[in-house]
C-alpha cells in the first residue's frame, strides 16, 4: 500500500510541476499574457500568475505531493493544514474553472495543454489521490478553521489589490464591471461551497478507512 501509494504521490508531484514549469514559460514567452490589450512587463506578469488562485492551490498540492513521496503517512498540524488547504483549493479551481471560467476561455496549443493540466488533470489526480491513499484520519475542527484561513486571506488581498490596481485575475470578482453587490454574492457562493468542501473532506476523513495502512 505505501509503495502505491508513494507512485501516485510521485506522479501527482509531476503533473503539477509540469503543468507550472509550462505556463511560467508560456507567461514569460508573452504567449499566454494576462491582459489581452494591454500586456505588462515581464516581473508584473509573473506578479500577477502567482496572484491566481489555481497557481497557490497547485503549489500546495505540489508541496503535500512531495512530502508524501517520501513519507506516506505524513502527519503533523501545520502539514494537516497544508494538505486539506490543498485539496479543496484544488477541487474548488477544478469546480469553478469547468462551470464559471471555461466558457470564457479560447485557447490553443501548448496554452490549451497548460490550462487543462492546471485545471482539470490536476483536481483529478490529487482529489483521486487523497481519496485512495489518504492519509488519514487527519482532519479536525481546528484544521478546518485554519485552512479556511487562506482561501478568506486571499480574497481580501485580491479585491484590495483589484481595487487599487484595476486588474482582478477572474472575472467574476471584477467589482468595476459587475459591482460590489455581484461580486461580494459571488464571494459568498464560492465561500460556501468551500465550507461544503470541507464538511465533506472531514466526513470522509472519519468514514473512509484510514489510509495508509
Amino acid at each position: 500500500m505505501r509503495s502505491r501509494a508513494r507512485q501516485w504521490h510521485l506522479l501527482t508531484a509531476l503533473v503539477v510541476a509540469v503543468a507550472l514549469v509550462l505556463q511560467t514559460v508560456l507567461v514569460i514567452e508573452g504567449s499566454a499574457v494576462l491582459a489581452e490589450h494591454d500586456r505588462p512587463g515581464l516581473w508584473l506578469r509573473l506578479g500577477r500568475l502567482v496572484s491566481y488562485f489555481t497557481i497557490q492551490s497547485n503549489l500546495l498540492v505540489l508541496v503535500a505531493a512531495i512530502t508524501l513521496v517520501r513519507h506516506p503517512g505524513q502527519d503533523g498540524r501545520a502539514w494537516r493544514v497544508l494538505r486539506l488547504a490543498g485539496i479543496t483549493g484544488i477541487t474548488v479551481t477544478g469546480i469553478v474553472h469547468f462551470f464559471l471560467l471555461r466558457p470564457l476561455l479560447d485557447l490553443g496549443g501548448a496554452d490549451w495543454v497548460a490550462d487543462k493540466m492546471l485545471h482539470l488533470v490536476v483536481p483529478v489526480v490529487a482529489l483521486v489521490g487523497w481519496l485512495v491513499f489518504g492519509p488519514r484520519p487527519r482532519i479536525d475542527g481546528r484544521d478546518v478553521a485554519r485552512a479556511l484561513a487562506w482561501p478568506l486571506a486571499w480574497l481580501a488581498w485580491t479585491l484590495v489589490v483589484g481595487g487599487a490596481s484595476g486588474w482582478y485575475p477572474y472575472p467574476f470578482l471584477d467589482v468595476d464591471e459587475h459591482g460590489w453587490a455581484r461580486v461580494l454574492g459571488a464571494s459568498v457562493g464560492v465561500t460556501v461551497l468551500f465550507l461544503a468542501l470541507f464538511a465533506g473532506a472531514a466526513d470522509l476523513d472519519r468514514r473512509l478507512r484510514p489510509a495508509p495502512e
